[in-house]
């Protein structure tokens, strides 16, 4: 992001401030309109919420006015306060797409079927698209990607969520001709595969959070849904399914992603990881084969090698994400997005035991949690992709608790844009 803030400033100067429409105005849009609307050369001209307060009070706790927000339910009224300069509050979703002036839509409700609709409006109206709900990319990433292709706008992941966050890290690496050995984030809740929203309902409520987000953090399904955009912007795969998880510092990760010939604990280099410890941090494990430069990263007191570690020990997550923002209007570039088709997938597991004619549910949920495999190992196992996951799915078998769910064990609802648009990327990438 280097120079952004000139270039933010030289926009506000200019008259050309970047007007975006925020989806979702729980904890992370909230946060992140705050933050957009104290910065230069870019506003959250328009904030939709299926409770409207949320959306108010967004902008307020940024110190804007009554006076300046405007509560509209149609797109006339929308267009109008937002060629205005008024800051506009809605429950009605479809106005960040249609709305004349709005140049970027961010969704951040974390919910897979909103953010499908959510992006393919948008970049169906021209618009680009910045996608801090990793739920849906980890699905259908491929698919937006080739929809922005064909729209001629941007689609991309989010700066501060961790896999944008650490996404620099590696590029920063593989410019400098590092060979990128893991990548991988750090989780500062220790994994509690059996909780709930009800069981965490009292530390969300102090923290002012949804308790279905708390829950997905706690059963690792946040996690493993951004390790698994890690590896389909990357191409780098999970060692086992659910990664290693070790609990560690980053001292001493060199030498535990060593290979297991060489005492460490990985079969294999080249992959995606997560850390109990050292969060709220990513990582970057690398090594060379030059002598000189493992001479030059011992100098810079980087360690013994052959594995060094960078690090960037915080991720600021909705914070930043007005800077992917400006990254995609100002300079058309994504921050992070998918290769050609799925590496891996955030796979359904279960939670408890299922029993046949039981109706389950997905993402910070009671009966299921989510994990990574590779791509090829789902597709072959027919492992049910987890945002596919909804409160109409219904088992037709019984599942053990802790057992991977496949496409045979249960009836997804095929109703959702999502599920269709997975269809349809099946069908590109798949022969």
């Amino acid at each position: 992001m280097l120079n952004m803030n000139q270039k933010l400033i030289k926009r506000q100067q200019e008259g050309k401030v970047i007007r975006t429409g925020i989806v979702g105005a729980g904890q992370m849009g909230r946060g992140m309109v705050t933050q957009m609307a104290l910065m230069q050369g870019i506003m959250p001209a328009i904030v939709s919420d299926i409770n409207i307060e949320n959306a108010i009070h967004a902008f307020k706790y940024a110190g804007i006015q009554d006076d300046q927000i405007a509560i509209v339910d149609t797109i006339a009224d929308a267009n109008k306060w937002i060629e205005a300069g008024k800051y506009v509050a809605t429950v009605n979703a479809d106005l960040i797409s249609e709305a004349n002036l709005i140049e970027c839509a961010i969704d951040a409700t974390g919910v897979p079927d909103v953010g499908a609709k959510v992006a393919t409006d948008a970049m169906k109206n021209g618009k680009h698209c910045v996608m801090l709900n990793v739920e849906t990319d980890v699905v259908i990433g491929p698919y937006l990607k080739k929809l922005a292709a064909q729209q001629g706008v941007i689609y991309t992941g989010s700066a501060g969520d961790e896999p944008g966050a650490v996404m620099e890290l590696y590029c920063f690496a593989k410019a400098m001709g590092m060979d990128v050995k893991v990548m991988g984030k750090g989780k500062n809740n220790k994994l509690d595969y059996d909780c709930n929203p009800d069981t965490v309902l009292e530390e969300a409520t102090r923290r002012v959070m949804s308790p279905k987000m708390l829950c997905s953090f706690k059963d690792g399904t946040k996690t493993m849904v951004e390790m698994t955009a890690m590896s389909n912007a990357t191409g780098l795969i999970p060692d086992v399914i659910g990664g290693h998880g070790v609990a560690a510092t980053v001292k001493e990760l060199p030498d535990l992603y060593r290979l297991k010939q060489d005492g460490g604990i990985l079969n294999k280099h080249g992959v995606v990881e997560y850390v109990n410890g050292i969060a709220p941090g990513v990582f970057v494990a690398v090594s060379t084969e030059n002598e000189e430069i493992a001479y030059q990263m011992r100098y810079h007191s980087m360690g013994a090698g052959p594995i060094w570690i960078l690090y960037r020990p915080y991720h600021l997550c909705n914070l930043e994400t007005p800077l992917t923002v400006a990254k995609a209007v100002i300079d058309g570039e994504a921050t992070i997005v998918p290769v050609d088709g799925l590496v891996s997938e955030c796979i359904t597991v279960a939670k408890t035991d299922l029993k046949a004619g039981q109706t389950i549910d997905g993402i910070g949920g009671y009966t299921t949690y989510g994990s990574i495999a590779t791509a090829v190992e789902s597709d072959e196992k027919g492992y049910v992709p987890y945002g596919l996951v909804n409160k109409k799915a219904r088992m037709i078998k019984d599942a053990k608790k802790g057992q991977i769910l496949t496409l045979d064990m249960l009836e997804l609802d095929t109703s959702t844009l999502i599920y269709k648009l997975r269809k349809e990327q099946d069908a590109m990438y798949r022969k």
